[in-house]
């Protein structure tokens, strides 16, 4: 397979990034700069930045279909509208028609699942199943316990209260919250609410999914203990 392709399928990145890592000679096959249009074979040996590559070899490739976890950098939106520049299929450019599982911000970053299955989105976003979601926050203001304890309660947004969620102190300027609902920019309005303005904000958990060792733009399979924690009452995927 194309070179491109083969960074592409191991997770480290999309093609279109995996040919601007070969053009700035950041990608070395068998011991030599690659070059664009290089074709991987078995066995070969693939470093980016001196990390060595491997060719995925998990459960995901008997699955019916496609089960991704990506690190979504600030920039990217979450649609399948190809008309929108910067979405996010074009983004990780998979092989399979996958589309995103609920949203993450485009100025927010983190964790985020994709899927070529569309009989689990509505399973997992219904707010009465209560999946958990964490997120790690940067704020303009010290955060006091005043304002931990009012996220805490619910803060009316959107006409509705949100619900109880559970918040602690991470720094001066930022805290941890995990919520189990997703309403549109949920805790950007909930901290504006008290006269604060998130700079930064990256979801780390799904569930029992973790964004773990991923690093901004990579993405990975999941793994099928995950699936199994995600998705309990189904048998097969």
């Amino acid at each position: 397979m194309r070179l491109n392709k083969f960074i592409s399928e191991s997770g480290y990145c999309s093609r279109r990034e995996a040919d601007r890592l070969i053009a700035s000679r950041k990608v070395t096959l068998n011991g030599q700069p690659a070059r664009i249009g290089d074709v991987y074979a078995d066995g070969d040996e693939v470093l980016v930045n001196g990390q060595s590559l491997r060719q995925r070899s998990s459960s995901a490739g008997t699955r019916k279909h496609v089960y991704i976890a990506l690190y979504k950098p600030v920039g990217i939106t979450c649609t399948t509208e190809s008309a929108v520049k910067g979405n996010i299929i074009d983004f990780v450019d998979h092989q399979h028609r996958i589309f995103p599982i609920g949203r993450l911000d485009k100025d927010s970053e983190g964790l985020i699942l994709l899927t070529s299955n569309g009989d689990i989105v509505n399973e997992l976003l219904r707010s009465e199943n209560n999946h958990e979601k964490e997120y790690l926050v940067g704020v303009t203001r010290a955060v006091t316990d005043e304002f931990l304890n009012g996220m805490a309660r619910g803060v009316r947004i959107h006409n509705q209260m949100t619900k109880p969620c559970r918040v602690w102190k991470l720094a001066r300027f930022g805290f941890r919250i995990v919520l189990t609902q997703g309403l549109n920019r949920q805790i950007r309005l909930m901290a504006a609410a008290f006269g604060y303005r998130v700079k930064q904000l990256c979801r780390v958990r799904i569930v029992n999914i973790r964004l773990g060792s991923l690093r901004v733009g990579q993405w990975r399979n999941l793994t099928d203990a995950e699936l199994k924690g995600l998705l309990p009452n189904r048998t097969e995927w």
